[in-house]
């Protein structure tokens, strides 16, 4: 409950400030698209770029490599709930952006010289709240079969895929900055929340293996070596 009204809170303030059309924020978010376009207009390479990560970052495609996620967990780890836990919450946030973006009804930015287009309303933004929840999923997903540095990984992952995506949006002038936090909040706080739901019922119990360090140092697991006495051969 706490971690979805963490999240809740400012991606509700910023949906009802859109939606009066509050002014400082309009003017901030209009000022960023001019100058984030223009950057992109005179570096043909940005441009590309970023028309290519904004394809790659397609929901369709996010939670295709989800789905693959979840059933390698599922067959090779046998963690049945935990991965039908992350599926189910990332079907929910592809269609619970998408209610959102119906309810406050943002109009697109209008730039003069337009770097890209896209189709629908413009909060939040479904390519960054997607890629925020999918990512963060499947961290927490993944977490338990991981050692320190494998955790530091997929979190680093999950940060980068997320910033990148979110700059994507705004920098091809598709998002204001606000559709982005908006975005960023929406998706790892529905993970955190759906995460908190989850290991707070869980009929099966405790599913989680223990982290590789803990079983490497847990001495029952280690191998036993039996010392011969003198004499024996």
């Amino acid at each position: 409950m706490a971690y979805g009204l963490v999240s809740a809170v400012p991606v509700t303030a910023l949906a009802l400030f859109v939606r009066e059309h509050f002014g400082p924020l309009l003017r901030l978010d209009e000022a960023a698209i001019r100058a984030a376009t223009d950057v992109t207009r005179e570096r043909p390479w940005l441009r590309t770029f970023l028309l290519d990560w904004q394809e790659a970052t397609q929901p369709k495609w996010v939670y295709i490599a989800g789905t693959i996620v979840c059933l390698v967990v599922w067959r090779r780890h046998h963690l049945t709930t935990r991965a039908a836990w992350a599926f189910v919450t990332m079907m929910v946030a592809w269609n619970l952006q998408l209610v959102l973006k119906e309810v406050v009804q943002r109009a697109r930015p209008v730039v003069a010289d337009p770097v890209s287009t896209a189709p629908g309303y413009s909060f939040p933004s479904g390519h960054v709240a997607n890629a925020a929840a999918a990512t963060s999923i499947l961290a927490l997903l993944v977490w338990p079969l991981l050692e320190r540095r494998g955790r530091v990984a997929v979190v680093t992952a999950a940060v980068v895929v997320t910033g990148v995506t979110a700059l994507d949006r705004v920098y091809l002038g598709v998002h204001f900055p606000s559709d982005a936090v908006a975005g960023v909040l929406f998706g790892m706080g529905l993970a955190a929340a759906s995460y908190a739901g989850y290991r707070g019922w869980n009929p099966l119990g405790p599913e989680d293996p223990p982290p590789p360090e803990e079983k490497a140092a847990d001495p029952a697991s280690r191998p036993t070596r039996t010392v011969p006495r003198r004499g024996t051969p």
